[in-house]
């Protein structure tokens, strides 16, 4: 059975370099990953691609034809793909049937497609219909929305919307957190915000955000979507810094149990390995988001700078060893047709 994660986000959130991280990420323990392109107006992609929708369509041609702007020529064109599928489809079973890969689809950065419009609903559930695929979908979100208690609530009413959009399990994720250090102090915990619980808290400081003729009513608009939010109880978050290994470990070990990846058969992506130390949990990073990335953030950083320093070294000097052993062979093996030979060339 073959697994995937679909990435989505607003624009800025990550989604292509989160994509690039996957593929080094993946291919370092051993997972046979390929990626696929959903926006038609990425012409500067930083992965390997093996299926590129501009091979299709690209937002260029959709905006010179029907004279529409970047955001409805982006519409349009995955309106364009969801009416002729087929040879995406095929291209994309090529992957998961013939080359058994693990599937990451980096898609647009238009919020409507994720939220209100259906064209990129009905390609995934296709997909999944026809091919057997197991999506989760990782929904990424800059951490710099946790700044503002307005925005911060928006982006989970963001998140909720895609929940109930997309119909698949989803990830929800605040990236670049390496970075939320330098946006200044929080009022909370950075384990609040991941969680959502108890958004009344942040009321008084929305009340502080809020200025004019309107504000009140911003704040009562505000107070009911927490609440509404608060009584689903569907939306939490996880950290995300891809340059962070053990970040990636942890958001890794969470998207596969969310679409099924370490309970099926691990010997599809080709991780045994990992899919059987993350079905017992050891692969889970153990250290708690606040200390990592705010309290003692320069004190991890130095350490994981140290770890990285010493596994280079240790690489140059397994490269020169290799080097030195096959010098070695190939000397014994050229002594050894000498002998028989009776020659010496040797010195």
């Amino acid at each position: 059975m073959p697994f995937g994660q679909i990435v989505i986000g607003p624009p800025g959130s990550g989604k292509s370099t989160y994509c690039n991280g996957c593929h080094q990420f993946f291919n370092a323990v051993g997972r046979h990953v390929q990626v696929v392109n959903m926006d038609p107006a990425n012409d500067r992609l930083s992965y390997p691609c093996s299926v590129d929708i501009r091979d299709f369509i690209t937002l260029e041609e959709i905006m010179q034809q029907q004279q529409l702007g970047p955001n409805g020529g982006l519409m349009y064109a995955v309106e364009s793909l969801d009416q002729s599928l087929d040879l995406f489809v095929l291209q994309v079973k090529s992957l998961v049937q013939e080359e058994r890969a693990y599937v990451v689809f980096d898609c647009p950065g238009q919020v409507e497609l994720f939220t209100h419009h259906s064209s990129l609903f009905h390609i995934f559930k296709r997909l999944e219909k026809e091919l057997s695929l197991r999506f989760c979908v990782v929904n990424l979100t800059d951490c710099y929305y946790i700044t503002s208690p307005s925005q911060y609530v928006s982006v989970v009413l963001l998140a909720l919307r895609s929940m109930l959009m997309m119909d698949l399990p989803q990830i929800n994720v605040f990236s670049k957190i390496d970075l939320l250090k330098s946006y200044g102090e929080l009022p909370f915990r950075l384990d609040y915000y991941t969680e959502v619980q108890d958004l009344e808290y942040l009321q008084p400081y929305i009340e502080q955000e809020s200025s004019g003729v309107l504000a009140k009513k911003y704040q009562r608009l505000t107070e009911v979507i927490s609440e509404m939010v608060a009584d689903f109880n569907l939306v939490s978050f996880e950290v995300l810094c891809v340059d962070d290994k053990e970040s990636m470990i942890n958001l890794q070990s969470v998207v596969d149990k969310a679409n099924g990846y370490i309970f099926g058969a691990s010997e599809i992506g080709g991780d045994t390995v990992w899919a059987e130390a993350t079905r017992e949990g050891a692969m889970l990073a153990n250290y708690d988001i606040q200390d990592r990335w705010i309290d003692n953030k320069e004190m991890y950083d130095k350490i994981e700078l140290e770890q990285q320093k010493k596994l280079i070294e240790e690489r140059k000097q397994q490269e020169k060893e290799i080097d030195v052993d096959k010098d070695d062979e190939w000397e014994r093996a050229l002594k050894d047709w000498e002998e028989k030979q009776g020659v010496n060339y040797v010195k």
